[in-house]
């Protein structure tokens, strides 16, 4: 995938959405929520003074409207500001 985020924006794929809760009761697809954690994919380069603090490969977690949803070889991600990130897990 060639996509490079710029300034100090992060591409961020999604995780999958539970399926069951944790006692085994099994959420239809109307109730579901959308998934609030994912894995960095790619990150910008940063602001002249802001050097970014998280890197491909890291677990975050970010707010339940961050982001803008674009799709990339057939696959969903989210792209979103360094500031939209709450922890890298």
């Amino acid at each position: 995938m060639n996509v490079k985020p710029l300034a100090d924006r992060v591409l961020v794929e999604p995780a999958a959405a539970e399926l069951t809760t944790a006692s085994g009761i099994i959420i239809p697809d109307t109730a579901k929520e959308k998934p609030q954690r994912g894995s960095v994919i790619a990150v910008g380069i940063g602001k002249k003074d802001e050097p970014m603090t998280c890197k491909p490969g890291d677990t975050v977690l970010y707010g339940k409207y961050a982001g803008t949803e674009i799709q990339v070889e057939g696959k969903d991600y989210l792209i979103m500001r360094e500031s939209d990130i709450f922890a890298i897990i």
